[in-house]
């Protein structure tokens, strides 16, 4: 019975290392023994000069699930395959429990159904600001506008509160604790 396993590659080569597994999988005899070959990813949003832009972002760069029967042969069809770094476990790999299939399968339809935003900035969180006229101020995000990529913040001026329109995603940073406002 085939299970999942999850196989280290180079980092953004995934896809290279997915199409040469498919690519030889019948004229080495392997179809039989390696069934399905899965990148994770999800679409994330983002505006770029005015433009929101999709694109599909890998969940776990580097790594890749095959569902397989793990003997000698495909194991080292595998191993052996460009780009392919090792199985998770090293030379004893151990397949994913049903659980964790069942879990990964659900969050990535979750997953391609919708679309992330690349900044994930809600109204209410603190930011600071980094580039601009307000430059190292920190304020509470209070409007955000994801379709254009652009947010308002309420900065404190001399004890007074003032709002900053119309900054880009990229001119804030989420505030840590140790910025004061």
């Amino acid at each position: 019975m085939q299970k999942w396993y999850v196989v280290q590659v180079i980092s953004s080569h995934e896809k290279k290392v997915k199409k040469s597994i498919e690519e030889y999988l019948d004229q080495k005899g392997m179809r039989e023994f390696i069934s399905e070959i899965l990148i994770p990813t999800e679409n994330v949003a983002e505006v770029k000069r005015g433009h929101q832009k999709v694109s599909e972002k890998r969940m776990w760069p580097g790594y890749l699930l095959v569902k397989m029967d793990l003997n000698d042969e495909a194991w080292a069809y595998v191993k052996d395959t460009p780009g392919v770094i090792d199985f998770l476990g090293g030379d004893k790999p151990a397949p994913l429990t049903e659980k964790e299939v069942k879990d990964i399968m659900s969050e990535l339809e979750d997953r391609q159904k919708g679309i992330v935003q690349k900044h994930k900035v809600d109204v209410g969180d603190r930011v600071k600001i980094t580039d601009g006229v307000f430059v190292n101020f920190v304020g509470t995000v209070t409007e955000v506008n994801h379709e254009k990529g652009r947010l308002s913040v309420m900065v404190s001026i001399f004890g007074r509160d003032t709002r900053v329109d119309d900054l880009e995603f990229w001119q804030v940073e989420q505030a840590t604790s140790e910025n004061p406002s």
